[in-house]
C-alpha cells in the first residue's frame, strides 16, 4: 500500500540535506511506526511522502501509495490525500476549528451525495462517541474527545492508508491508553495500512507491527515491533529504549541518551550517532553505515557484536525526610469555575517539605492545573487555606504589596510548553537578566546557563534557535533565578521526547538538592512519579483519592482508580482491548 524508497530531501537554497535515502513499506493491513527523536527526521518523513514539504524544500526518491507512483504526480498525490491516504495530526487542541460545530468538520471528508447527517453519527459512534457531539464546539470537548473527533474526521472518505503523527502526546494517561486502543481496533476493523509517528518505543510496540528507527535524517535499523522489544541490533535503539523510565521499579539514575540529535549535513561520512555512542570504533567514522540485512535491517558495523546491555542498577526508595516545617501548606482547597458541571477542587489539602518532591497526578479534569494555578496565584480558590513559607497566600488580592513580593520570591512556576514559555522576540540573555534584576541580584546569565546545563554562549540566541529540551531548560533558568523556596512545575516534560525528558528530570533532582527547593511536580506519568518523587497525591475530579510515599501507592494502591492509571502505563506488549 504503502513504498518509499531512496527518500531524499534537499533545502536548495542553502545547499542542505536534511532526509537521506529514507526506505520503507507498508502492506495492506499492516502497522508501521517511525521512531526518532526530535530533529530525527520522523515528521519532515511524513510531510515529504504526502507532498506537503514547506515552501523552500525539494525531495527526490520514489513514493508509491496504492500501486501508483506519486512522486512526480503532484495532481495525482492531491487527489489521494483525504482519500485513498488521511492525515491525524498531534495536537487535539488544534487540529480542529474553534469555530466549527465537531459534525460539521467530519462532514467535509464524507464524499458528495450520502447521507451526511447519518454519516457522521456512525463515524461518531464508530470512535466511541455519541451523537450529540455533532452538534458541539471544540472549546466544549476534551482533549480525548478532540482527538476522537479527528479521527473520525480523518475516517470519513474511507482511507485505504491512515497516518497519526504522534495523536496520544498531548494526553493523560489514560485517555492515550484508550485512543491507542481505538485506533488500534479501528485499524483492524477496516483492514488500513496505519503508520504511526512516535518519540515513544513503547507506544509503537503497543500498536505497530513493525518499527523504522530514524536518527539525524537517515533509517538506523527496521524490525518486527516484537523481535526488537527483546533486542536491539543498533546503539541508538537500545539507548533510547532505555531512556523511557519503568513505573514499577526506582532506578539508581534516570537514564538518558547525552548530546542531542545532529543536523543531516553535520554528521556526513560517518555514522550520525558515534558522537553519543558507548561503542564507537574506528570503522563507525570510516564511513557512512548502509542498513544492511533483510527483515530486520541495522545502520551499524558492530551490530551483532555489541555487549549484552546490562539491567540499570536498581535506586532505593525514596528517603524518608526530616520532618520540617513545609513551605507549602494546602488545607481543604476549593474551587468551582463558573457554568461547570462540578467543582475543579473539593477539599483538596497536602504539604511540601524543603527539599521534598511531592508528585500530584490524575487524568484530565482532576484538577492538577488548577491547584497549582491557586498555589502560584494565578487562581483565586473560593475558600481554603494556602501557606507559603507560613505566610497565607490564599487571595492575593487582599494581600499587602511587600507580601505579594515575598510570595512570588518563595514560589516559581514553570509550564508544561517550552515552544510558548518564553516570548520569541526576545534573547535567552534578555529573559534571564530580566528574572535576576527583578529579585534585586547581579545579572550574572553565565552562571545561571552554567547552572542548568547550557553553555554560556547560547545567550544571545533567541527561542526559535533552540531545542524543545533548551527551551524549557531556559525556562528552568529563569523559574530558578531568584532561587525560590517551592518550584511548581506544571507537565514540564510532557511535551519533550524520552531522552531529553530524561535530561531535564536529572536537572530538576539535582536542583532540588542543590538550593533545597521543594518541588510540586503536576504529572499524568507514573513512570515520571516513580524516578523523581518522594510523595504522591492521586486527584480524581478534584478529590484527593489517595496519597503517601510514592513506592507505597504505586507498589501497593489502595484505590481502584490509582490502579487504573497504573493499567494504563504502556508496556509495549500490545495493551489495547
Amino acid at each position: 500500500m504503502l513504498s518509499v524508497n531512496g527518500l531524499t530531501v534537499r533545502q536548495p537554497a542553502s545547499g542542505r540535506t536534511l532526509l537521506s535515502d529514507v526506505s520503507f513499506e507498508a502492506g495492506p493491513g499492516e502497522s508501521v511506526a517511525i521512531v526518532g527523536e526530535s530533529g530525527s527526521g520522523k515528521s519532515l518523513t511524513v510531510r515529504a511522502l504526502l507532498g506537503l514539504l514547506p515552501a523552500g524544500l525539494e525531495s527526490d526518491g520514489q513514493v508509491h501509495i496504492d500501486g501508483r507512483r506519486v512522486d512526480d504526480d503532484p495532481r495525482t498525490l492531491r487527489r489521494m490525500r483525504g482519500g485513498t491516504v488521511s492525515l491525524l495530526m498531534q495536537d487535539p487542541f488544534t487540529l480542529l476549528n474553534p469555530l466549527r460545530r465537531a459534525g460539521r468538520q467530519i462532514a467535509d471528508g464524507l464524499p458528495r451525495g450520502i447521507d451526511a447527517k447519518g454519516e457522521v453519527t456512525r463515524l461518531l459512534a464508530e470512535v466511541g462517541l455519541g451523537a450529540e457531539v455533532a452538534g458541539r464546539y471544540p472549546s466544549q470537548l476534551s482533549g480525548g474527545m478532540r482527538q476522537r473527533v479527528g479521527l473520525a474526521a480523518a475516517l470519513a472518505a474511507g482511507p485505504r492508508i491512515l497516518v497519526a503523527d504522534e495523536p496520544t502526546t498531548a494526553l493523560d494517561a489514560t485517555t492515550q491508553r484508550e485512543v491507542r486502543a481505538l485506533i488500534r481496533r479501528v485499524q483492524r476493523a477496516r483492514d488500513m495500512t496505519f503508520v504511526l509517528i512516535t518519540h515513544d518505543l513503547r507506544v509503537a510496540f503497543s500498536m505497530c507491527d513493525r518499527v523504522v528507527v530514524m536518527y539525524a535524517g537517515r533509517v538506523m535499523e527496521v524490525a518486527n515491533a516484537a523481535e526488537l522489544r527483546k533486542e536491539q541490533r543498533h546503539p541508538y535503539t537500545r539507548a533510547l529504549l532505555a531512556a523511557e523510565p519503568p513505573a514499577d521499579r526506582r532506578l539508581a539514575a534516570i537514564p538518558s541518551v547525552p548530546g542531542s540529535v545532529p543536523a543531516h549535513d553535520a554528521v556526513t561520512g560517518r555514522c550520525g550517532f558515534a558522537d553519543r555512542c558507548a561503542h564507537v570504533a574506528d570503522r563507525c567514522l570510516a564511513g557512512t553505515p548502509e542498513l544492511r540485512g533483510t527483515g530486520w535491517s541495522s545502520a551499524c558495523v558492530r551490530a551483532g557484536e555489541l555487549p549484552v546491555a546490562p539491567p540499570p542498577p536498581v535506586g532505593v526508595a525514596a528517603p524518608v525526610r526530616a520532618s520540617a516545617e513545609p513551605v507549602l501548606d494546602v488545607r481543604e482547597l476549593r474551587k468551582t469555575y463558573p457554568g461547570a458541571t462540578g467543582p475543579a477542587l473539593a477539599g483538596v489539602g497536602l504539604t511540601v517539605a524543603p527539599g521534598e518532591i511531592v508528585a500530584v497526578v490524575g487524568e484530565s479534569g482532576s484538577g492538577k492545573t488548577t491547584l497549582a494555578r491557586c498555589v502560584t496565584g494565578l487562581e483565586r480558590p473560593d475558600s481554603g487555606t494556602i501557606l507559603l513559607g507560613g505566610q497565607d497566600c490564599s487571595d492575593y488580592t487582599r494581600m499587602a504589596r511587600k507580601d505579594v513580593r515575598r510570595a512570588r520570591r518563595t514560589v516559581q512556576m514553570i509550564f508544561q510548553d517550552p515552544y510558548s514559555t518564553l516570548n520569541p522576540a526576545r534573547t535567552v540573555r534578555a529573559t534571564l537578566k530580566e528574572a535576576l534584576e527583578a529579585d534585586g541580584r547581579p545579572a550574572d546569565v553565565a552562571a545561571l546557563l552554567e547552572l542548568v546545563g547550557l553553555d554560556p554562549a547560547m545567550a544571545g540566541l533567541r527561542p526559535a534557535n533552540l531545542s524543545g529540551g533548551e527551551r524549557q531548560r531556559v525556562a528552568i533558568a529563569r523559574a530558578v533565578a531568584g532561587e525560590p523556596r517551592l518550584l511548581v512545575c506544571d507537565e514540564p516534560v510532557s511535551a519533550l521526547d524520552v531522552s531529553v525528558q530524561a535530561q531535564v528530570l536529572t536537572l530538576l533532582a539535582g536542583l532540588r538538592e542543590r538550593l533545597s527547593m521543594g518541588l510540586l511536580f503536576i504529572t499524568h506519568d507514573l513512570a515520571v512519579v516513580r524516578q523523581l518523587a518522594d510523595r504522591l497525591y492521586v486527584l480524581r475530579a478534584g478529590e484527593c483519592v489517595e496519597s503517601g510515599p510514592v513506592e507505597r501507592v504505586l507498589d501497593d494502591p489502595g484505590h481502584a482508580y490509582t490502579r487504573e492509571l497504573l493499567a494504563s502505563v504502556p508496556d509495549g506488549s500490545g495493551d489495547w482491548p
